[in-house]
């Protein structure tokens, strides 16, 4: 592998999966490196479960998934980035795995062996719950109906694998191994039937009256010991392979056991057949159950509400290396470069395994030239919240810089007149903070009850084990919980047994402080004894089993808040609370409207300072909307008079094609809201041409409603459909997009959202070249190296069109070294079709690669810009110690333009502003990267200055070399 730098110069990231392979990847590298990207940066590609679109549903850490590729696939993929330059950042998932399905070999382990499994370690199982009928099991809620139901409809069979000597329960694609000590339930049926037909001395007879009692004797599950695990683990898989040597070499044996089991299924007209299957299943580790179940009873540690992903204990050293083994090889072999780590707020101590990762990576990489690497992580901050600047990672996935930088293009002055038109149209107002307060609850007391009840369990015990809490019940603790939680003002803390911040005694004392002044109760010392043990506090002094008891349970916690968060936020909140959409996206501060240009410049200078190297991204994955669709409706901040107008129009011409449910309008008020701000964002920069454009653009937007009402959890929910709301969402949608006759809705919908749309293009453009010249690595998300107008996912993870850009791409570069007026105007004629777009990042990236130090290491400086536009202009230098280079763009500039169909450019939008420069070390010119004018800058005793006028004469943005 050739040596590169292991801090990437920028990052493009792409969604692996069936559709788009290791070889589709490999065939756009020469593309992507043309355009000047130094790494791929790819979804998890380790074997996921089957048809997997993400990748996060990982079965198998030890191989690669096949659906995108073979080994041979990825090496190829890998040497062709390795001859363009460029490197590998894998996605990695260390807090969970895939399950359920007959793919995930350990948990299938799990399932067979219980407690003695040797991977019963790996998964987080509450093993004592609270209902004894779990102790020792596993509930799996994935039954369609009530466990009874499905047993005696047949869909629960007994099934017998002759080629491996296995028992299972299968239901649909679900398989769920049978203890191999509860085999001789089944063989047994075949015992006196074999008798009859065999002499008492056949050997195949007595083999398998050996067979039936050597299962017999199997340690059972719950002996626990290390060598009574061993024995089992041992001898059930040589039993089970003598069964299939029996089995191959007697047909009456293997005929026999298949008429065990079809008398065992039983049959569906008589419910009392089914007698011994339910016995047999209830002797299982498994406890099968409808999904309902889950939020109530489920005992292990789930990835959010997703039964089907289970979370996995990373933090013991057994559990790390046999999921990074393959991951480490691919670092050590210098196949991969760096890392994002999903979901670390889900982790037991995710300190600990950041500097695990950084030690193994270290230790792999000397026997790879010591190579260096990169790590960044999936953190979500909120508000003020700060990365620890302790933990050995390079920054977050960039979630923090796209909030912040969307701000630049909302007019903060503008959030009192859109409240009014908001509360107005929905007849409501909506406190914020109640709105999250009552969302997280919603989710901890409904999709993560269950998570709550082992929580309060150990709680329960904590405070029972002392006289002082011992009067502290179950059910006062587990209301107690659910009242911090739902006020908990950030994702998670990170209390360990050895260390707890400032800002977590922060965190948890604000978080008890609301739940008690919520509480009605005149004792409110309940709340005070769980921010103790949550500070780990109580614990002092005390003796080494309540220590740890305390410490676990802190630690535990840690782990709930930030699925709760996610779930009652970002996944509830965000999609109830419709005022600006465009400020609604994962990381979100609904109290924040808008970025001041001081506090953009100020959090540019801290990144710089204390992580200069996280990434900063505008769109990514998880994006609610992509940035484009972001930077259209934040327009509507600028024109907050005409968009109170218009949608009250809308609300008029649309009355009668909303229908009435339950009472009720449907779509709600707050739905229809939503619609509009979604056509605005999302409408195509093409004309819909066909009837085909149409049904593919109102079939996206309809799916979309339709997982947007589903979230807000108000009128429906993934969990409880009310189907006739449901349709009557998806007719509103359908009839407002059909474009027949006498359409008044479209009639005065598109002319308005063709103005706010061609605004939006220039505030996407400002957007991209602070995100690619700001302190950080920028990435971006597959297909926004156009304009790309996708909602959440999977609207986000449709196919890319790498040949449109491709061939876009080769028709800028003809003239892009030498580009001159003519060849720009030719861009600003039609900049819908996304070329401006490519042509800046192509133009600025190639920038960066010629000038690395400036934009990785150089200064910020931010710049006063003067005059009587300055308000609408953020500027900056980057500055390392022989180059120079300076910003500048416009925001805000609807009121500019004055509906003119017309970039903002040259002196009739400009006029006299000026962007300031600090004379020391000024050079007398600079050349715009963009149109490769030569500028002069002007000159005074105290400063040098630029005419905005002059920097955005011919392009609506500016990046220019100093010197």
């Amino acid at each position: 592998m050739k040596p590169r730098s292991p801090i990437p110069r920028a990052t493009y990231r792409l969604q692996l999966n069936r559709d788009f392979t290791f070889a589709q990847a490999t065939a756009i590298v020469p593309y992507l490196s043309a355009l000047g990207i130094s790494h791929c940066y790819v979804s998890p590609c380790l074997k996921a479960r089957a048809g997997s679109m993400h990748g996060y549903d990982i079965v198998d850490h030890e191989s690669l998934n096949p659906e995108i590729g073979s080994t041979g696939d990825f090496d190829c993929f890998v040497t062709t980035l390795d001859e363009h330059g460029m490197g590998l950042i894998l996605d990695i998932v260390p807090n969970h795995m895939g399950v359920m399905g007959s793919d995930n070999a350990w948990w299938l382990d799990v399932l067979e062996n219980g407690e003695s499994s040797v991977y019963a370690g790996f998964f987080d199982i509450d093993w004592h719950p609270l209902k004894d009928e779990l102790h020792g099991k596993v509930l799996i809620p994935v039954l369609h109906d009530h466990y009874g139901a499905v047993l005696e409809s047949g869909d629960l069979k007994l099934v017998f694998h002759h080629e491996r000597g296995e028992f299972d329960v299968s239901y649909h694609n679900h398989r769920f191994p049978v203890d191999p000590r509860e085999y001789p339930r089944i063989l047994q049926h075949c015992a006196d039937t074999l008798a009859a037909k065999l002499s008492e001395q056949n050997p195949d007879l007595l083999e398998f009256q050996s067979l039936i009692t050597a299962f017999r004797h199997l340690p059972g599950r719950r002996e626990l010991s290390s060598d009574r695990i061993a024995e089992r683990n041992r001898d059930k898989e040589l039993h089970k392979r003598r069964l299939v040597e029996l089995c191959a070499r007697s047909p009456e044996i293997a005929a026999c056991i298949i008429g065990a089991i079809e008398l065992i299924n039983g049959i569906p007209a008589d419910p009392t057949s089914f007698e011994e299957l339910h016995e047999l299943i209830k002797a299982q580790t498994f406890r099968l159950a409808n999904w309902r179940v889950a939020s109530d009873d489920i005992n292990y540690r789930r990835f959010f509400d997703t039964n089907d992903l289970a979370g996995i204990c990373v933090e013991n050293e057994t559990v790390f290396q046999a999921t990074h083994r393959l991951v480490l090889g691919l670092m050590a072999d210098g196949k991969v470069d760096g890392l994002r780590i999903d979901h670390p707020d889900g982790l037991y101590n995710p300190r600990q395994y950041f500097e695990r990762l950084n030690r193994c990576i270290a230790l792999a990489a000397k026997n790879s030239e010591n190579r260096s690497h990169y790590v960044v992580i999936e953190k979500i901050l909120t508000g003020a919240e700060r990365l620890p600047a302790e933990w050995p990672v390079c920054g977050t996935t960039g979630y923090d810089f796209a909030n912040l930088v969307n701000g630049v293009f909302v007019e903060p002055a503008a959030a009192m007149s859109l409240d009014r038109t908001y509360r107005t149209f929905i007849d409501d107002e909506i406190d914020i903070d109640d709105l999250a307060y009552r969302c997280r609850k919603l989710i901890v007391r409904v999709a993560l009850a269950s998570e709550l009840n082992v929580l309060a369990n150990q709680i329960a015990k904590i405070a029972l084990s002392k006289r002082h809490t011992c009067d502290f019940t179950l059910n006062s603790l587990r209301d107690a919980l659910t009242e911090v939680v739902a006020s908990f003002p950030v994702y998670r803390t990170y209390v360990t047994s050895s260390s707890v911040s400032d800002k977590d005694v922060r965190y948890i004392g604000s978080a008890v402080a609301s739940a008690k002044s919520r509480s009605p109760a005149a004792d409110t010392s309940i709340f005070d004894f769980v921010g103790e043990v949550l500070l780990t506090r109580i614990a002092e002094g005390q003796d080494p089993a309540y220590q740890n008891a305390v410490t676990a349970f802190a630690m535990k916690f840690q782990q709930f808040t930030g699925p709760v968060m996610a779930k009652g936020l970002e996944d509830t909140a965000f999609y109830r609370y419709n005022r600006l959409v465009s400020l609604n996206d994962v990381g979100s501060d609904l109290h924040r409207f808008g970025t001041t240009t001081p506090e953009f410049h100020l959090a540019n200078q801290e990144r710089l300072r204390c992580w200069p190297h996280t990434m900063v991204a505008t769109s990514t994955h998880d994006s609610k909307r992509s940035e484009d669709v972001r930077a259209r409706i934040n327009v509507l901040s600028e024109i907050s008079g005409q968009w109170r107008a218009r949608v009250r129009e809308w609300k008029r011409f649309n009355r009668n094609h909303r229908r009435l449910v339950n009472n009720k309008p449907a779509p709600s008020p707050n739905d229809e809201y939503l619609f509009y701000q979604t056509l605005v964002g999302a409408w195509p920069s093409e004309p819909l041409n066909d009837t085909d454009d149409w049904t593919t653009f109102c079939e996206r937007i309809e799916n979309y409603m339709l997982k947007a009402i589903r979230e807000a959890k108000q009128n429906t929910s993934w969990i409880n459909r009310n189907t006739e709301y449901e349709t009557a969402v998806s007719s509103f949608v359908r009839t407002l997009l059909n474009p027949g006759a006498k359409n008044r809705f479209l009639d005065d919908f598109v002319p308005f959202q063709c103005r706010v749309a061609r605004i939006g293009l220039w505030n996407s453009l400002s957007q991209t070249l602070l995100k690619l010249t700001c302190p950080g690595v920028p990435d971006i998300y597959q297909g926004n190296d156009l304009w790309d107008f996708s909602l959440v996912d999977p609207d986000n993870r449709r196919p890319v069109d790498y040949v449109r850009r491709q061939q876009m791409f080769e028709s800028i570069r003809v003239w892009g070294n030498d580009s001159d007026a003519l060849s720009i105007r030719r861009l600003l004629e039609t900049p819908g079709d996304g070329r401006l777009k490519l042509y800046l990042i192509w133009r600025t990236l190639s920038l960066r690669q010629q000038q690395p130090d400036l934009f990785q290491e150089g200064e910020y400086l931010p710049l006063a810009v003067e005059g009587a536009k300055a308000n609408h202009v953020v500027a900056f230098a980057r500055k390392s110690r022989i180059t120079r280079a300076l910003v500048v763009v416009p925001r805000l500039v609807t009121g500019l333009l004055n509906d003119i169909d017309l970039p903002p450019i040259g002196p009739r939008i400009w006029e006299d502003t000026y962007v300031m420069l600090p004379l020391r070390g000024c050079s007398e010119t600079c050349r715009n990267a963009f149109t490769g004018e030569v500028l002069d800058l002007e000159k005074t005793d105290e400063y040098a200055k630029i005419g905005v006028s002059k920097a955005l004469a011919e392009f609506p943005v500016a990046l220019c070399l100093l010197g």
